[in-house]
């Protein structure tokens, strides 16, 4: 038999982490000597040890753990706790992937503090366009939520674009409000050019509504501002063709890679803006020159309207 200290060491945990499972009854010593108290254990014990260890480490609560090792739990359960256990540290290794990812693009952005941009910042109007778009709103401007919320967004609209026999014409065209419902929430716009007219004669089919992680904004066909007769309405009234109004003045810059990198353009955009005696008057638009499938070969145009200041 083993004393507790060599048990620990055997099993690389700590004593104190012993003594609580044998007050919780997870693991109890295979001897507890009656005069002393000293708690002896087998090498027989490290087997249910590292399950307890194992099972603890994906997330288990210690309850759970005991009824897995003390066979409570059935084949079929227990394999549907592992693959919800995987689910869930795969969600999470995402989000902690994504949220290094901002943080790294945070720290590109802090290096360039005080340098102006090396890209070409271009003072341009911006001409009105048709566009269809879809529209959802997001729990703010923060990339962690504007990109849950975008990507579905593209993926419905080209696939509503598909089942009504509209055929892209230029460049995808993602640009945001502030939400009605105010606190901070965004109202993500993912919309592409196209020559379809503004007034159709039958509802567009779909086979389901749009499914985000975001509620969606309630949206009409429209025809010059005004909402279209009944009988020319969408099915479910979030699909919108429309005339993105012109830009008289917008200042631009070219960012290369995937939108999850935009932070440093988007602040040298905003710090030429300000050195040159401009103002921003809204929210930038993204223009997808070059969407490969391969993002960090992204090309996106941002165009943020500007007036003199």
């Amino acid at each position: 038999m083993f004393t507790i200290g060599d048990f620990a060491r055997h099993g690389r945990v700590s004593v104190r982490m012993l003594r609580h499972y044998d007050a919780t009854g997870l693991l109890r010593p295979a001897h507890v000597d009656p005069a002393s108290g000293y708690r002896h254990y087998t090498a027989g014990q490290l087997a249910r040890l590292n399950r307890i260890i194992a099972l603890k480490d994906l997330g288990f609560t210690l309850q759970q753990v005991r009824d897995i090792v003390d066979e409570k739990v059935g084949p079929e359960e227990l394999r549907g706790m592992l693959r919800l256990r995987r689910a869930e540290l795969e969600t999470a290794m995402a989000a902690a992937a994504a949220r290094l990812v901002q943080v790294e693009a945070r720290l590109r952005a802090i290096e360039s503090e005080g340098h102006m941009p090396t890209n070409d910042v271009v003072i341009k109007s911006v001409p009105a366009v048709r566009v269809a778009e879809l529209t959802a709103t997001a729990a703010s401007f923060q990339p962690e939520d504007i990109g849950p919320v975008i990507g579905p967004l593209y993926d419905e609209l080209f696939r509503r674009l598909d089942a009504a026999g509209i055929t892209p014409t230029g460049p995808g065209i993602a640009y945001y409000e502030d939400a009605a419902e105010g606190g901070g929430r965004i109202t993500v716009h993912a919309a592409v050019q196209v020559s379809a007219p503004l007034q159709v004669s039958a509802p567009l089919k779909v086979s389901a509504p749009l499914q985000v992680s975001a509620p969606l904004q309630d949206g009409t066909l429209l025809q010059d501002g005004i909402p279209l007769q009944d009988g020319a309405s969408f099915q479910d009234g979030t699909f919108r063709i429309l005339d993105l109004p012109s830009l008289g003045e917008a200042a631009t810059i070219v960012h290369r890679g995937s939108m999850d990198t935009v932070l440093p353009t988007v602040q040298a955009l905003a710090r030429w803006i300000d050195a040159n005696a401009y103002e921003s008057t809204g929210y930038p638009r993204e223009i997808n020159l070059e969407c490969p499938e391969n993002r960090d070969d992204w090309v996106t145009e941002l165009q943020t309207p500007v007036t003199r200041s």
